[in-house]
Parts: C-alpha cells; sequence; structure tokens
C-alpha cells in the first residue's frame, strides 16, 4: 500500500454525542484514503437546522442535505470544508439498513472526491466516481454503497 498524502484535519461537532461515533482516527484514515494530494480539510457535523441553512444559503435549496463540501483549492493541495448533516445520515443509514459508522464513512469519502474536482452531475462523472467510491469503501472494510 503507498502512503497517504498528509492530512490537516479540524474537526468540529455541533452536538457532542456524534464525538464518539466518529473518533480523529477514524475521520482521518476514511479521508486520507479518498485523497489524492496534500490537503487541509475541516469536517463539521451539524445538526438539522445548521445543514438545512447552510443549503439554503450556499445552494437555494432549503432542506438539510448529507454533506456538503466547500472546495476552495484543488492544487497545489486541497483546501475544503466537509459538513455532514449527522440527522440526515441517521436516518438513511437506518432506511438502508446499513452501519452508521458505514454511512458516514461513504459521506466523507464521497465529499473528499468532491473536493479534489470529482462530480456527478452528468452520467459518465458518476460512474467514473461512484466506481471509486466503491473501491475506497471496500478497501476500508466496508460493503459497496452501490451494490443495492
Amino acid at each position: 500500500m503507498s502512503a497517504r498524502p498528509p492530512l490537516a484535519l479540524s474537526l468540529q461537532f455541533a452536538d457532542a454525542r456524534h464525538r464518539a461515533q466518529l473518533p480523529r482516527h477514524r475521520v482521518a484514515r476514511w479521508i486520507r484514503a479518498a485523497l489524492e494530494r496534500e490537503a487541509q480539510i475541516a469536517v463539521r457535523v451539524v445538526g438539522a437546522e445548521e445543514g438545512r441553512e447552510l443549503n439554503r444559503t450556499w445552494r437555494r435549496k432549503d432542506y438539510a442535505t448529507n454533506v456538503l463540501t466547500f472546495d476552495y483549492e484543488r492544487e497545489p493541495l486541497v483546501v475544503a470544508d466537509l459538513v455532514l448533516c449527522a440527522p440526515v445520515l441517521e436516518a438513511e443509514a437506518k432506511a438502508a439498513g446499513i452501519p452508521i459508522e458505514a454511512h458516514f464513512a461513504h459521506l466523507l469519502v464521497h465529499g473528499t472526491l468532491h473536493a479534489q474536482g470529482y462530480d456527478h452531475e452528468r452520467v459518465r462523472d458518476a460512474r467514473v466516481m461512484e466506481a471509486r467510491e466503491s473501491e475506497l469503501l471496500l478497501a476500508l472494510g466496508f460493503a459497496d454503497p452501490y451494490a443495492r
């Protein structure tokens, strides 16, 4: 296994109960798995109200979404904020019958790929991004999120 690029990680929780679900070493491992270059990434785990406000302000969509990626720089290093809305992720994991840890890992990998320029707006791009997510999550010991 090749060495992963360096990561400067800031991890923030709006609700302290999520701190136990997302220990720093796991979050760093999941993000590093998806990194293709050195990065400075802040991860903030928020509640529904903050998630909705951010989505409304930045995407003009009036609902809380599972992950928002704010990418500020891609080269020479990745600089980004990833915002995870815990209540949305928890509801999605429950509805899909998957462990919450697996869903958090998936959305952190997903957001990290977005921060590096991956996208899923067009079918071809979605295939590339989803294949990369599947490969990374399988390597991390999780099920393929697109195999359902």
